[in-house]
């Protein structure tokens, strides 16, 4: 989600291409000189020259670590510099795919609200955040650390003062009095931006030319759509398919919704807005792992295929200002990283919000300009995360194994297999000492503890500390 907190967003992606023929005079044997060709009369815009080099490190998508960030709140500067300086802190964690947060210019009329989804130019960097020329050293320097870059791309509406408003007003939802109307979802109005047409066709070409341009101008290697489950599968069709021929990129697209059909439209991943959902009901109101996690694992896959995932998160740009971080809502630190454990191992792709890692208890409200990420404050913290991920990276079957759900009311359990691996994750989700009795095929089997080495052979039960968890392979 974005400017609209519980509620879904998107973006989106499409090519256009023109040919036209020339024209030629016939002539006879006396005519040797042919006539020259008529000039086209719609060339349409030049070809967007390439910069950089297409990023070969790009993971597959079910491989992906993915990283967050908010600009205004991750760094004192509050730029594309200050994230730039913070790359190696990044990528040691264990992410290889970079998130940014719109990078555009936006909306400063008199309904505008700061917000970074009011999009007024969709093809020009935000000099709040610096220019190109630093967007691209960004971008360079996460390539340069084997990380991929994603941009946010705001599809369903612009701020009121973007040109199109007036050079294009058909390319608006109008009201019954002929006036461009407001975004409005599940009886919310949102008066600062403009909701886009998508019936339009030039509309549709206009908005993926310009997506498809920053693979070009900037070198990024995807995006995340905003708001995707509120336009026409058609348009993401359209979209995903025009981003998908552009052959010397691989791009990853992650939609910011919960449609079945996002995935036969072409995205890499859904969005796992369900998945927090179930983490907030167990961990914060005290309901049963087995009922919230386990279903969860088949209604969010709905409709995937192949290789498909659902990006997880227990928190993002949305909730974090809304709800609290996962510090105050999950039971401090070990309750937070219990909530992470689960999220980043059960299924799926995991995503980890800027200032997630430091432990912060200071929410980020929007938008997003009162609060900047304290770094260092908590590196125990950030020595988890990366504990975690590096183990993650090193088990196929914890990044990517079946799993086979052994949860009860208080403890979220599952093994993972994939090929001839195996894992094993227990994790207590209350503030309170558990025991945990195992299945029969579990009990007296010995393992690896994939956190911190060694040797571990389980009895017939695991004791787990308040927030305890094991990560088993073998």
């Amino acid at each position: 989600m974005s400017l609209f907190t519980n509620t879904y967003r998107t973006g989106l992606a499409l090519v256009l291409a023109a040919g036209l023929l020339g024209a030629c005079k016939s002539s006879g044997s006396d005519d040797p000189t042919p006539a020259p060709p008529t000039p086209p009369t719609n060339p349409g815009p030049p070809p967007i020259p390439q910069y950089g080099t297409p990023f070969a490190g790009v993971p597959n998508r079910q491989d992906a670590v993915m990283y967050q960030v908010n600009m205004r709140a991750f760094s004192q500067t509050g730029n594309f510099a200050g994230v730039t300086a913070r790359l190696d802190s990044i990528r040691d964690l264990g992410v290889n795919v970079l998130y940014l947060m719109p990078i555009y210019p936006i909306g400063t009329d008199s309904k505008s609200v700061n917000s970074p989804y009011a999009v007024k130019d969709y093809r020009a960097v935000n000099a709040e955040f610096g220019s190109l020329a630093d967007l691209r050293a960004l971008v360079d320097g996460a390539h340069q650390r084997n990380m991929a870059v994603m941009l946010d791309w705001v599809a369903n509406h612009t701020s009121w003062d973007n040109p199109w408003i007036t050079q294009h007003p058909d390319w608006y939802q109008k009201n019954a009095a002929g006036a461009i109307t407001p975004v409005s979802n599940n009886g919310t109005t949102y008066n600062d931006v403009a909701q886009l047409d998508f019936s339009n066709a030039a509309m549709r070409l206009e908005m993926i030319s310009a997506l498809k341009s920053w693979v070009y101008t900037a070198n990024v290697d995807g995006f995340r759509f905003d708001y995707a489950d509120f336009q026409p599968n058609d348009f993401w069709k359209q979209a995903t398919d025009t981003l998908r021929n552009i052959k010397s990129h691989k791009l990853l697209l992650l939609a910011e919704g919960t449609r079945a059909a996002n995935f036969s439209s072409g995205f890499d991943y859904n969005f796992g807005f369900s998945w927090y959902g179930g983490i907030y009901q167990v961990y914060k109101n005290g309901a049963s792992a087995v009922s919230n996690f386990d279903a969860l694992n088949n209604s969010e896959y709905n409709g995937a295929s192949g290789t498909q995932q659902v990006v997880r998160y227990i928190t993002n740009h949305d909730v974090n200002g809304s709800d609290g971080t996962p510090v105050t809502l999950f039971g401090g630190k070990e309750g937070a990283m219990s909530a992470f454990v689960v999220t980043a191992l059960y299924k799926g792709v995991p995503m980890i919000y800027n200032g997630q890692e430091a432990g912060m208890s200071q929410a980020i409200p929007f938008p997003f300009t009162s609060v900047k990420v304290r770094w260092g404050r908590n590196p125990d913290v950030k020595r988890a995360y990366q504990q975690l991920l590096a183990a993650r990276a090193g088990s196929a079957a914890l990044r990517v194994g079946t799993p086979t759900p052994l949860s009860t009311r208080n403890v979220c359990a599952f093994t993972k297999t994939a090929g001839s691996e195996q894992a094993f994750v227990v994790a207590n989700v209350r503030n309170s000492p558990q025991v945990y009795t195992l299945p029969a095929n579990l009990a007296n089997t010995t393992w690896t503890n994939a956190l911190a080495g060694g040797s571990v052979t389980l009895d017939a039960q695991v004791s787990l500390p308040a927030y305890g968890y094991l990560v088993l392979k073998k």
